[in-house]
């Protein structure tokens, strides 16, 4: 039996026009949709990642996040992104709006404004979980796996595993060893795992701006809320940001997308934002059962 069309959105997150920051797919009315069916059209789309929101009401919705390689059980910008379609797919006219958007792991609450032709959003990712600095033995072999040496490093600040959803290493680096760094193993994920952590995050804590990538290293993000949240928290940890002060985490200027990440500390909590652009819009028709 063919199912019926669904609304697509093509937009582009922790952005500051069309066509910059990151590209995301976003699909409503997905109930029903097999795991393999939304990751194979993942990877039809070839965003960084796809989400897909079903048992929408007025809200928020249920929503399920993929890669090319796999589910996420948290993303920053699919989260951004997916709120603003609702706000644009289901209360145009408004000025602002509240979503929860029921991940599978977690929910997560997220308003949205109008800015013109874009819409604000920003989530509360909660307070973060921050792991005890690496070990100097573990940390060695971390930093060559990312082609760095001890002396990269800024010297007051360790290697550190830091969630608000997804752990990330944070790596801080100066800020003139931030363009070489790369993953530079196929094995990187397994030297992850054994310190607690699902990515990396290289730093320069001065401007601030980071670096991430799949853990392969082929792909490098361009904007990568999840790591946001985890880098605001590690900075206001070590007394680098104040809370109530917000700031502008950059991202994807080497991979030529510049993004502009908005942080906030409020009681102890992560605040994550960033604007969100339409690019398209249109009907798809899934696949046939």
């Amino acid at each position: 039996m063919r199912r019926q069309p669904v609304r697509y959105f093509h937009v582009d997150v922790f952005a500051s026009r069309r066509l910059a920051g990151n590209g995301l797919a976003v699909f409503l009315g997905t109930d029903g949709w097999s795991d393999d069916y939304m990751h194979e059209l993942t990877r039809e789309m070839r965003q960084f990642e796809s989400i897909f929101l079903d048992e929408i009401d007025d809200l928020g919705a249920a929503a399920r996040i993929f890669t090319m390689q796999e589910e996420l059980p948290f993303a920053g910008h699919p989260v951004l992104g997916a709120a603003a379609v609702l706000h644009l797919a289901l209360v145009p006219a408004a000025e602002a709006a509240r979503w929860r958007l029921r991940l599978p792991a977690r929910e997560v609450e997220v308003t949205t404004q109008r800015r013109n032709d874009a819409l604000l959003a920003e989530m509360d990712q909660g307070i973060a979980t921050i792991s005890p600095p690496i070990a100097t033995a573990e940390a060695g072999a971390l930093l060559d796996a990312l082609g760095l040496r001890p002396g990269d490093l800024v010297d007051d600040l360790p290697l550190q595993v830091v969630s608000t959803g997804l752990p990330y290493l944070i790596v801080p680096v100066r800020g003139t060893v931030l363009r070489r760094a790369a993953i530079r193993t196929r094995d990187f994920e397994t030297q992850l795992a054994a310190v607690g952590a699902r990515f990396v995050y290289v730093l320069d804590p001065a401007e601030p701006e980071g670096r991430t990538w799949d853990n392969l290293g082929d792909v490098e993000d361009v904007a990568t809320g999840s790591a946001a949240g985890p880098t605001a928290a590690y900075l206001h940890h070590h007394g680098r940001v104040q809370s109530g002060i917000p700031f502008v985490l950059h991202q994807g200027r080497f991979a030529g997308r510049p993004s502009e990440l908005g942080l906030r500390i409020d009681g102890g909590r992560v605040f994550v934002s960033g604007e969100v652009w339409p690019v398209i819009t249109g009907l798809m028709t899934p696949a046939a059962d």
